[in-house]
């Protein structure tokens, strides 16, 4: 059972978080590379997509799975050919406008997010405070 803020995942949104992460460290990468006046481009790399995976495998425990075999087939096969993508991907650059117009958005989803969620953790919290509910 999780509590208050510990809600599960929904799969498609974990199957989301490792692309939000890529984009959302492009898009501040690119920023800073605007402000510093730094190259037109920007290009991908396999730590970027290593990130990304292990972002996703740790959020891979809070997922409500809808199937006993996506725990093992579906969580592992998916970051290990994100992974896979990563390496093969390593060096292809993009236009630094193109990665912030993406990126920029992302954070700001994120933030919104997580504001969303944090005031949800709050109200639930509260809730559990004052009818006598215990988490186990």
């Amino acid at each position: 059972m999780l509590c208050a803020s510990g809600r599960p995942l929904r799969l498609i949104t974990w199957l989301a978080l490792p692309f939000l992460f890529g984009s959302a460290v492009l898009g501040l990468t690119g920023l800073s590379g605007l402000l510093v006046g730094a190259p037109h481009d920007i290009a991908l790399s396999s730590p970027l997509f290593g990130a990304a995976v292990a972002v996703g495998a740790a959020g891979s425990g809070m997922v409500a799975w809808h199937a006993p075999w996506q725990r093992t087939w579906l969580r592992w096969g998916y970051l290990g050919g994100l992974l896979g993508v990563g390496v093969a991907v390593d060096g292809v650059r993009f236009p630094v406008v193109a990665v912030v117009a993406v990126g920029v958005p992302v954070v700001a989803l994120l933030l919104v997010q997580y504001v969303v969620e944090k005031r949800r953790s709050a109200e639930t919290t509260d809730e559990h405070i004052t009818t006598g509910d215990q988490c186990r």
